[in-house]
């Protein structure tokens, strides 16, 4: 087994990178001949670590396959110092791979008090926002700007691998090892992309709210929308924007922006158990059979679940659940429904915020 160690001084200057990347947490990446662990072999295992402004970069290279039980060992005593294991789909692949060698070795594997997190999982939750080809860690790299002067996968290493075991040399050996090198060294930079997730975490201060009107495509004037401005707890290092119905984000740097479209005009708020009710057609809405004495038989029906509302002529503002109520709808089974632009929410930073997260949560949901 052949082991490398080095020591740089890294830019952790990055808030969000500077919180999770801590002295307690280490990335690892490991390189394979393949994904099934019972046919193939473990060759590399990368890690990255931190003391204060510096990044501690541990490989751990198999020169056959008698190396595995030396890797696995070497790796298992560096990850005991750490309680937070950082992945790029070490969940998915990295660690179940390592577990069913642990397991074929007879070697008690280290993964069992651990915390995790992988920026695989977490930039999948998110990729609404990105616009990636692919969720490799090679085009997030290049979403944030990273870029690296290795040029292969980890796939077409295999065979530069296995060319290796039959006539090894100190070019082949360094092309192996640079590829993990800059796995490992460019993880603790994909950290950024978390920024993100931080304004879904509710990490944003509300700065103002403030409406406008506008003339839409068709040269209609008068629509009017509501914009909300945001300014984020940990800066994004790309702008996004992303659009879901009558909403429409937009994130950059320190800054946000959520843009709602209003509706003015009618809607209705149905009641509960229409049994209760009385339509009365010539008035078009619902009335409660306590208070329907006065009426003339002839001018009312028994209501249904479809005309058992009432009518409301006011500014709204969209929901997709019932957050605010009384809550008012087109049809009695939209799921879409509004509440109105009242006073009350106008003054009330509260509200407005639970707004906020409620629309972000309909973009995310509805956009994945």
């Amino acid at each position: 087994m052949i082991t490398w160690h080095e020591e740089i001084i890294f830019d952790f200057s990055d808030p969000v990178a500077n919180r999770v990347f801590d002295e307690n947490s280490i990335f690892f990446d490991i390189e394979t001949t393949g994904f099934s662990p019972a046919r193939t072999q473990l060759y590399l295992i990368g890690c990255a670590t931190r003391k204060g402004d510096m990044l501690f970069l541990d490989q751990f290279f198999a020169e056959d396959a008698a190396d595995e039980p030396a890797l696995l060992t070497a790796f298992s005593k560096l990850l005991s110092d750490f309680a937070i294991i950082l992945s790029f789909n070490g969940i998915g692949f990295d660690i179940p791979y390592l577990k069913a060698k642990y397991a074929a070795h007879q070697i008690d594997d280290p993964f069992g008090s651990h915390d995790f997190l992988d920026l695989y999982k977490e930039t999948a939750r998110f990729k609404f926002l990105f616009g990636l080809p692919s969720l490799k860690q090679k085009s997030v790299e290049l979403f944030l700007g990273i870029d690296r002067v290795d040029a292969y996968s980890g796939g077409e290493l295999i065979e530069v691998y296995k060319e290796y075991r039959k006539s090894p040399s100190k070019d082949t050996l360094a092309l192996l090892r640079g590829h993990n090198y800059e796995d490992v060294l460019y993880m603790p930079k994909l950290l950024s992309i978390l920024s993100y997730r931080e304004l879904w975490e509710g990490a944003f201060t509300l700065c103002s709210i403030e409406a406008s009107e506008y003339t839409s495509m068709d040269g209609v004037s008068g629509n009017k929308e509501l914009f909300f401005a945001l300014t984020l707890s940990y800066p994004v290092p790309k702008p996004v924007s992303v659009s879901y119905d009558d909403c429409y984000l937009s994130m950059n740097g320190s800054t946000a922006r959520l843009r709602i479209r209003l509706f003015e005009g009618e809607l209705r708020f149905f009641y509960e158990n229409p049994k209760n009710y009385y339509y009365l057609p010539g008035e078009d809405l619902a009335i409660h059979k306590d208070i329907a004495s006065g009426v003339d038989k002839a001018n009312r029906i028994q209501a249904t679940a479809a005309n058992c509302y009432n009518r409301k002529y006011a500014i709204f503002l969209p929901q997709y659940e019932e957050l605010f109520t009384p809550a008012f709808r087109e049809q009695t089974r939209s799921k879409k429904c509004y509440f109105e632009l009242s006073e009350t929410f106008i003054g009330s930073a509260d509200m407005q915020r639970q707004y906020v997260r409620h629309i972000l949560a309909a973009l995310q949901s509805n956009r994945k």
